[in-house]
């Protein structure tokens, strides 16, 4: 068997081994279907960048201060400026500053931080100030951006105090309720100190504005003086270089036609003793102080004279004289020359 067959399996060998390939092809594609192959870069194109790791936000912080523009205390009015140091310094980032008083929010800010030279911080500055007294609460927050993440400052309080002096006292307080009265005609003392003439002019102006008559400065006088009050209103602007008594407010004014020069506190004639009313000129100067305690007198009409005396209280209290302190009258004798009007009304 094996001689009849062979040379025919020979045969059928080489005619498989002829048509194999093509029949391995039909088997791998389908017919009508294209070959694939690997997936790669197209020839002469460069492949895309791989994409760099996104950066989290910074973290940051943030510190408030007070920067005054006056040392000492900070009084209503006053200018001040809220400072925040922001670290690290991140470009592009707000801070939103809130002031407050008790539940009341006064102010809302949103502030661009902004580089300080030469650091690796930023900086906001707010500046703001108050017409009342009070305590104020500044709070400061940065919210969250892609670049920073949120943070808040510790909150800051702050006392804004009111213009209030008493005698004794020193400072630009005082210095401000002398300007202020000096400018009206009271006589004040020693620049920032409130010695005992600043508290003879604050009690004028008490008595002008028809407030209690005490020598305190409060808070009320210094609104009063804010607003303009306290002038002393001229009644005869044409007689030239007079005084004028008013009774009605126990004060004293040297005047000059229609501009008040001076305005002294004075104690006129107790109802059982009235200072006489009217208008007089006059007519004797005696120096010195004579036996009745009456110093540096000027008489204006029979025994009725502008003098110094010892005891000057608040309230029409004389023999019918217009007292004034003591320390005043060596200056208002000056003043007064023979023959000046003395104008004298209820």
């Amino acid at each position: 068997m094996m001689r009849r067959y062979g040379p025919a399996l020979v045969l059928a060998g080489i005619l498989a081994g002829a048509i194999l390939p093509g029949a391995a092809g039909a088997q791998g594609t389908p017919p009508g279907s294209t070959p694939t192959t690997p997936a790669g870069p197209t020839p002469g194109t460069t492949p895309p960048p791989a994409q760099a790791p996104v950066a989290p936000p910074a973290k940051g912080s943030l510190k408030l201060t007070i920067l005054r523009t006056q040392p000492g205390a900070v009084l209503v009015r006053d200018r001040f400026t809220v400072r925040g140091v922001v670290r690290p310094y991140v470009a592009g980032q707000e801070i939103v500053v809130r002031i407050s008083r008790g539940a009341r929010r006064l102010a809302e800010r949103r502030v661009v931080v902004v580089p300080a030279a030469g650091s690796a911080f930023g900086v906001v500055r707010v500046p703001f100030s108050t017409a009342r007294a009070g305590a104020l609460t500044i709070r400061a927050a940065h919210r969250a951006t892609p670049a920073q993440r949120a943070f808040r400052a510790p909150s800051v309080k702050l006392a804004v105090e009111p213009y209030t002096a008493a005698p004794g006292a020193r400072g630009r307080v005082v210095t401000a309720l002398q300007t202020r009265l000096r400018r009206l005609g009271y006589v004040v003392g020693r620049p920032g100190f409130y010695d005992d003439r600043t508290a003879r002019a604050v009690l004028a102006f008490r008595k002008v504005t028809r407030m209690p008559r005490t020598v305190i400065a409060g808070a009320d006088v210094f609104a009063r003086l804010d607003r303009g009050q306290g002038r002393f209103r001229v009644r005869f602007p044409t007689h030239g270089r007079h005084v004028e008594a008013d009774l009605s407010l126990q004060v004293l004014a040297l005047v000059r036609g229609a501009r008040v020069e001076r305005i002294y506190p004075m104690s006129s004639g107790k109802p059982s003793t009235p200072t006489v009313m009217g208008h007089f000129r006059v007519y004797r100067k005696q120096p010195g102080l004579n036996s009745h305690g009456m110093f540096m007198s000027n008489y204006f009409i029979r025994g009725y004279a502008i003098h110094g005396y010892a005891s000057v209280p608040v309230v029409a209290a004389s023999h019918g004289c217009l007292r004034v302190p003591i320390p005043d009258a060596v200056a208002i004798d000056r003043w007064l020359k023979l023959g000046d009007r003395v104008d004298v009304y209820p």
